[in-house]
């Protein structure tokens, strides 16, 4: 429940500023969670962005206010986060196709979205059929060499993750002969939050290194602390690696009573991964707290 009483605090945050400026760092700290983290677990919740949610609820209350009150427009806008009537009617016939003072006059009703409650029938609601279960070990110090960018992931409205991603594990790939020392056979997505205050992520395709030598033009090294992890199998093509990630955020941290440690988040590409396989194997797993239930992952048990 930890995880959706923070939600519930961020949703009643919104609820209660929606006629000011609601920055999303300062929903994510009426929460208690990270700016990241709490957008990421909120569009696993809900689908939806925390900025079209925002906007959804503003207009909501905007259409009932028309409907239902005597208010000028102009106080309507106001009310609604727009600095003025003008910028109001432009948004406003750009969502509905239709003015706020022709919906007013024919009392044209639009289902919007409500106000969220999250609860724990909420989660068996959009989780009926999900019984995925991981394997919390002890992730152990790791040194990587790859190659890094900085994206948006499905959590904003400027989601690139798409354009970004797959031609980094392209380029990287076709190097990966360049790279000194590695350990061979699993490949690493590191996902990281780029600053407290934002929704960028920096991320990097990279493999793990018996030692740090010199670096191939173009590359990068970083050290993953040793740390619990919770480990999720994930079945099909990669690009639907969103479906567990959504999974793990929406419903298995609101139900493990584990909280993320907002270290990085890590992709794992072992022998089973095939790209063009829709029987591929890989792993995503997250930083918890907690003891770890088995000594290690897979891959390093096999190495000790």
């Amino acid at each position: 429940m930890f995880y959706l009483q923070r939600v519930q605090r961020g949703i009643d945050f919104i609820e209660a500023h929606l006629q000011t400026e609601i920055d999303a760092h300062a929903v994510a700290e009426a929460a208690g969670l990270s700016q990241w983290h709490f957008q990421r677990i909120f569009k696993a919740l809900t689908n939806e962005t925390l900025k079209t949610y925002i906007r959804s609820r503003r207009f909501a209350k905007a259409l009932d206010q028309l409907l239902h009150s005597q208010l000028p427009i102009l106080d309507i806008a106001l009310a609604s986060g727009f600095e003025t009537q003008a910028s109001f009617t432009r948004a406003f016939k750009t969502c509905f196709h239709i003015t706020p003072n022709h919906y007013r006059r024919f009392g044209h009703r639009t289902q919007f979205v409500k106000k969220l409650h999250i609860d724990e029938n909420y989660m068996r609601h959009l989780h009926s059929n999900v019984s995925l279960a991981p394997e919390v070990c002890a992730q152990e110090p790791m040194r990587l060499v790859g190659m890094r960018t900085q994206f948006f992931g499905v959590d904003s409205e400027k989601n690139n993750l798409g354009k970004r991603l797959p031609p980094l594990w392209a380029a990287f790939i076709s190097r990966l002969g360049e790279v000194p020392h590695t350990v061979p056979g699993t490949c690493y997505g590191v996902v990281n939050a780029l600053r407290p205050l934002g929704d960028e992520l920096e991320y990097h395709a990279a493999i793990a290194v018996t030692k740090i030598g010199a670096l191939p033009s173009g590359m990068v090294s970083l050290e993953i602390d040793g740390a619990t992890y919770a480990r999720f199998c994930h079945r099909g093509f990669a690009h639907a690696i969103d479906h567990t990630v959504n999974y793990i955020y929406s419903n298995w941290m609101a139900a493990s009573g584990r909280e993320h440690t907002s270290g990085p988040d890590l992709e794992i590409y072992g022998a089973g991964f095939d790209p063009s396989s829709a029987s591929s194997v890989m792993h995503y797993a997250v930083p918890v707290t907690g003891a770890a239930s088995h000594g290690g992952w897979p891959e390093q048990r096999e190495r000790d």
